[in-house]
């Protein structure tokens, strides 16, 4: 084995001294605790991260740091200190299961440290050489890091039992069944051997394609790239749906002493022989320039793969002197992550267009000289809105830099501002209606402008409509976008009332239409007059009312008129809703005009209107209260006390204001609601009291 050479041996600057907090540096560790929290959130559990892997990973390391100069502020719940959690939540898809076996791991799944710079992994390698007490036999395994969902799985005699994800880095899911569906896991090895061995699930970009084309098809939401894919797809509740999309997953890691070896290697080696998949990019490493000659040619090597990979991985081979270097609390010291650049290219901006949603807001778009960005041609890329084309100081004709790094949707990042012509002119947003010629505002606090003709605006009809007949929505078979065009067209659609005035023998007559299918229309037109109160609603467009609003708000008013009826402080009292979604649906309800779509809707025979809450009702003791569940409860669930609270007449919040009537409090209270509890004077029960309180009522 030969020593691996040119390590920085030189030594560590000792900490600083400790230093008073100021009070900047402290509030953003909190909030960077908090944005972070949430990330992780829509990044494991949600699988729609809202937030590049480059921009998180940069805020984490900024935590860190501060962390670091504050030690007086540790605390073991900050994200820098665990592993993001992808463990099974309650979901407003009915789709996404919340049923999974939740498993402990046998060893803890942590997360690797992770780089964007070459000068960071030398000093990684630095820190490894000296952790090592001198040792000259180090030798480093560069691998691939696939852009895909963690999985363990477990073999009992050899046949697979248990296939768990990371979870919270202590126990996950246990989604073996779908792990079934994924014909590279073997269900038996060819050896009665009881073993855990580590991997990636992920989903080639093949497959990818074609499912998101038939997303698009269906007028779903596309994914946003393979691995949020992978990750929805392996908490879906049916195996069936699962084996059609076709996942795939390589083999990476064996923890534990079941395949005896003494380097990581051998054991990858090993689990190879044993059928599973293990990645023939794997190379073992003598030298500082054999790792870097690794990562620039995976860097450019990686973009004819047929999977998705975002970087490297680099961990000392010899398994014993990974347990000299040891962990840290989330990571392994003897492996690093390094992360490639997106991709990105460089190309000549023709022109802007502009698109108007459903909602009236203006969209601008970047029309480019076709490129090549992750094996397709791009061509349009979106601007956001005027603040960003501002930020960005776009003129015509100037040469943008175009990243995608596996996102749908192509994004400017930069001016090349060496390419800019002398005589180049500013980018000036639009100031009307670029479809009706309606003069454009823009509301105090927003960075959209909008077109404000609401009901004569074509593209805020259609989009209304699209959505109204969407699947999640009124279900409208038949009501695709190109339908709903050509009737628009025809000057037969203008509102979603306009629906239900529908006739069959116009649309038979229509080329491409005939008798057969303008049935199988109304048909689907006089089904959706079934479809429950909390769809309608959701179906109705309200602005920032989505799904999981609507059930909600559908749940405290079992009727269109009772919400229209609801105070702006009643509003306020429904879990979720907030200042915004209270002033959007009170807008939405008292414009006369919509107000007289939604009658013509009753009189066609839509459901406005649910089951009659009253019915279930116990008492009306609670009437009119606002009361916060949190907390453990040892006597009833937290959604039993929920229930509890509505069959008293009383309305769940979800967070504590001065409108709180009490908090019912378990163990483990969350101790921001106890501060605002204590600091706004709000009384707090425990259940023994809550249910003395009821019963004796």
């Amino acid at each position: 084995m030969r020593q691996l050479s040119l390590f920085d041996d030189t030594s560590f600057a000792e900490p600083q001294e400790e230093q008073a907090v100021q009070v900047s540096e402290k509030d953003e560790i909190l909030a960077l605790r908090k944005e972070l929290e949430e990330q992780n959130y829509k990044y494991y559990v949600l699988s729609a991260p809202t937030m590049s892997d480059r921009e998180f990973d940069e805020k984490m390391h900024r935590l860190e740091q501060l962390e670091q100069r504050h030690p007086e502020l540790f605390d073991p719940k900050s994200p820098t200190q665990h592993v993001g959690s992808d463990i099974s939540q309650p979901s407003a898809s009915d789709e996404i299961s919340t049923g999974f076996e939740q498993v402990e791991h046998r060893y803890p799944m942590l997360s690797l440290a992770n780089t964007y710079s070459e000068t960071e992994i030398r000093e990684w390698l630095g820190r490894v050489y000296k952790g090592l007490e001198g040792q000259t036999n180090v030798e480093i395994v560069s691998e691939l890091k696939f852009d895909g969902l963690s999985i363990s799985l477990w073999y009992e005699q050899g046949r697979l039992t248990r296939a768990v994800t990371r979870g919270d880095g202590v126990r996950g899911d246990d989604v073996v069944q779908n792990i079934r569906t994924i014909t590279t896991i073997p269900q038996v090895l060819p050896q009665p051997i009881t073993m855990e061995i580590r991997g990636e699930v992920l989903l080639p970009w093949a497959n990818f394609e074609r499912i998101n084309r038939q997303r698009e098809l269906d007028e779903e939401p596309l994914f946003a790239n393979p691995r949020n894919a992978a990750s929805g797809t392996l908490k879906l509740l049916n195996p069936a749906i699962v084996r059609e999309r076709g996942l795939d997953a390589f083999l990476y890691y064996i923890p534990g002493n079941s395949l005896p070896a003494s380097s990581h290697y051998e054991r990858l080696q090993e689990a190879k022989r044993l059928g599973f998949q293990v990645s023939d990019a794997i190379r073992v490493c003598h030298s500082v320039e054999e790792v870097m000659d690794y990562i620039h040619f995976w860097d450019v090597e990686r973009k004819n793969l047929p999977i998705a990979t975002d970087g490297v991985v680099l961990k000392v081979n010899s398994l014993a002197q990974q347990e000299m270097l040891g962990y840290t609390a989330k990571t392994p010291r003897w492996a690093i992550a390094f992360k490639f650049e997106a991709e990105k290219q460089c190309t000549r901006l023709n022109s802007v267009s502009y698109q108007v949603g459903r909602t009236g807001a203006i969209t601008p778009v970047a029309n480019m000289e076709p490129v090549q960005l992750s094996g397709t041609m791009v061509k349009r890329a979106t601007l956001n809105n005027e603040d960003f084309i501002r930020t960005l100081d776009l003129h015509e004709g100037d040469y943008v830099w175009v990243e995608k790094g596996g996102e749908i949707i192509p994004k400017i990042t930069a001016v090349e501002p060496t390419k800019r012509a002398e005589n180049a002119r500013p980018i000036q947003f639009i100031t009307v209606c670029p479809e009706c010629g309606t003069p454009l505002v823009r509301v105090e606090g927003e960075a959209a402008w909008r077109c404000p003709n609401e009901s004569g605006c074509p593209p805020q009809q259609k989009g209304k409509l699209e959505h109204f007949v969407s699947r999640k929505a009124m279900n409208i078979d038949g009501l695709g976008e190109e339908t709903i065009d050509l009737f628009y067209e025809q000057g037969w659609l203008r509102t979603i009332a306009d629906i239900y005035d529908l006739q069959p023998e116009p649309i038979a007559a229509l080329p491409g239409f005939g008798e057969k299918s303008a049935e199988r229309l109304m048909q689907g037109i006089e089904a959706s007059k079934q479809v429950p109160w909390n769809r309608v609603l959701f179906a109705l467009g309200i602005r920032f009312v989505g799904e999981t609003t609507a059930k909600k708000l559908a749940k405290a008013y079992p009727s269109v008129d009772l919400l229209r009826e609801a105070t702006f402080e009643e509003l306020l009292t429904v879990e979720d809703v907030g200042d915004e979604i209270a002033k959007a649906i009170i807008a939405h309800l008292q414009n006369e005009d919509n107000w007289a779509i939604i009658e013509r809707l009753r009189v066609a025979g839509v459901q406005l209107q649910g089951e009659d809450a009253s019915a279930e009702r116990l008492s009306n003791v609670l009437e009119g209260k606002s009361i916060v569940v949190s907390g453990v409860f040892s006597r009833h669930s937290r959604d039993e006390y929920k229930a509890m609270i509505e069959a008293h007449g009383g309305k769940n919040a979800g967070s504590v204001s001065a409108k709180t009537a009490f908090i019912l409090a378990g163990e483990n209270m969350g101790p921001a609601k106890l501060e605002k509890a204590e600091k706004l004077g709000v009384q707090i029960l425990n259940e023994e009291q809550f249910l003395t309180m009821i019963a004796s009522l």
